[in-house]
């Protein structure tokens, strides 16, 4: 069944250029990870919330579990920056959010099947 992890990250607000940057330069990471389906960073747009969500998509929990404590996520996150150092942390905090998918629909809101 499909899963869906959502990273709720407190981004100071001078900082969102930076989280970008860094998101985008480890797009490469994912391409042959086994399981991953999907990903989008997604940049607060209104007055209510100003949490920064991290969503990925993967085929089941097994294959993010997998990536979860294998090599991907510890080499993802620690790429270094241009003099060769592990950069600093942006996010002063994150919390994470799973769900499993039950109804999904396509770009013509056909319904189609969930996981």
């Amino acid at each position: 069944m499909t899963v869906v992890k959502i990273n709720a990250l407190e981004i100071p607000p001078q900082a969102g250029d930076e989280i970008v940057k860094r998101f985008t330069a480890r797009m490469n990471s994912l391409t042959d990870v086994a399981g991953f389906e999907g990903f989008e960073l997604l940049r607060p747009t209104g007055d209510s919330e100003t949490r920064w969500f991290v969503y990925t998509r993967w085929a089941d929990q097994v294959s993010y579990e997998a990536w979860r404590d294998g090599d991907g996520a510890r080499n993802s996150h620690a790429q270094p920056n241009a003099e060769g150092e592990a950069p600093k942390p942006v996010s002063m905090g994150a919390t994470l959010l799973e769900f499993e998918v039950e109804v999904a629909a396509d770009g013509s809101g056909i319904p189609s099947a969930a996981g």
